[in-house]
């Protein structure tokens, strides 16, 4: 499960990345606007020398602006959590959205670095133009093995399009979380969850520092 998350997250990395000009954003077909962004981020990957050498302030201030602003956190961290979260109070919701968000900025900066000779290639979406949720379809192409499936569930929202979940080989990210959130749920609760989760943060803080402290 551990594996699949991280490959999940990683490929993430491939297609999604703020786009700065919310107007022209909110113009654009979502196929579009996953397309331009896929490129940006490549780019910034393979292309910064601090992010290629390591860098942890780099790779997580990268992370912050490009990457997370364009993600609907409320809304995955809501599906992950099931029935659970309408069970939640207000500031549960709040703690546990902040808490998920955070581990994801640990993720995906953990991953930054694999981002080597990847290319993206883009099927043709189906939707209406009226529509409010959409899925962009796409593959990962590498240099070795097959392609590899990764695709988008975004939602209009007044800000723009926003993702609120991705495929990758078969696997919706949330329904992944949704399992390990469920059972630590059904064992210790809302708050043994955003206990846990906290827990794991503070860990994955540490060990960001330690291996800065020794480059």
């Amino acid at each position: 499960m551990k594996n699949l998350i991280t490959k999940i997250i990683a490929l993430t990395l491939l297609g999604v990345t703020l786009f700065s000009g919310n107007a022209m954003a909110q113009q654009e077909a979502p196929d579009v606007l996953i397309k331009r962004l896929s490129q940006e981020i490549l780019d910034l990957a393979k292309n910064d020398k601090e992010i290629q050498a390591g860098n942890q302030k780099r790779v997580y201030d990268m992370v912050e602006s490009k990457i997370l602003p364009f993600i609907d956190f409320p809304r995955m961290t809501s599906l992950a959590a099931g029935k659970s979260w309408k069970e939640a109070t207000p500031e549960q919701q709040k703690q546990l959205t902040n808490e998920f968000r955070t581990l994801l900025v640990f993720t995906y900066s953990g991953a930054i670095a694999q981002i080597k000779d990847q290319r993206v290639e883009f099927k043709p979406m189906r939707a209406a133009a009226e529509d409010t949720e959409v899925e962009v379809r796409s593959q990962v192409i590498q240099t070795r093995g097959e392609p590899l499936q990764l695709n988008y569930r975004l939602e209009k929202l007044p800000a723009g399009w926003k993702i609120f979940d991705i495929n990758v080989l078969g696997a919706w990210l949330v329904e992944t979380y949704k399992g390990s959130f469920s059972a630590e749920i059904t064992k210790s609760g809302i708050d043994g969850l955003i206990k846990t989760l906290s827990e794991k943060n503070k860990k994955l803080a540490s060990s960001g520092a330690a291996k800065a402290a020794a480059k």
